[in-house]
């Protein structure tokens, strides 16, 4: 690597090409909530058209055989610094099958979601950015961790800013009631 840019391609060793020579990877995320209903996400732009940013819910893929739900608490901590167990994450409530352009190149990437409900303490230090461990790449594409009041995310959602899944605030709001038992699946393009 020289100067400050990163090698997209370097950095993504963990998207093997399918067999249709796209890169492909299984991933899992967190729906974190706090005791408010709030939602808690994370803004990022395209390293090759930082124009191009949306909100997302923390995550990422699949390491050395561990399951979706270590996975999902693997990423939390290393996005957010936020340290849950297992067995407090809620699902999987939702299949996500994406395809979708970054870094250059058109990805496929397999999602599992699950919920996560934080007390007060949990949720002040979610945002305080300590002992977070972002790659190289993340420092570069992530520009913002929040939480988002459902009605006013709708809003800016309205308003022209993306939010992954794309029905990510009507599957919130059905959640914060209380999560029915059935793993919804979506597929986007």
């Amino acid at each position: 690597m020289e100067g400050s840019t990163l090698s997209v391609d370097d950095s993504f060793v963990e998207w093997p090409l399918n067999d249709e020579g796209v890169p492909y990877r299984q991933a899992a995320r967190i729906v974190v909530f706090d005791s408010v209903g709030r939602i808690f996400l994370i803004k990022g732009h395209d390293i090759d058209d930082e124009a191009y940013s949306w909100w997302f819910t923390p995550g990422g893929g699949l390491e050395n055989n561990e399951s979706t739900r270590q996975a999902a608490v693997r990423e939390l901590r290393e996005e957010t610094g936020l340290v849950v167990e297992t067995h407090r994450l809620i699902g999987p409530v939702l299949a996500r099958y994406s395809t979708f352009h970054f870094a250059a190149k058109d990805r496929r990437q397999d999602e599992e979601f699950f919920i996560v409900h934080l007390d007060d303490t949990e949720a002040q230090a979610i945002v305080s950015d300590s002992g977070r461990q972002w790659t190289s790449l993340e420092e570069q594409v992530l520009d913002e961790q929040r939480w988002w009041d459902l009605d006013e995310l709708a809003k800016v959602q309205s308003d022209g800013q993306l939010v992954f899944p794309r029905d990510l605030i009507d599957y919130a709001r059905e959640w914060l009631d209380g999560w029915d038992g059935v793993c919804r699946t979506i597929v986007e393009r």
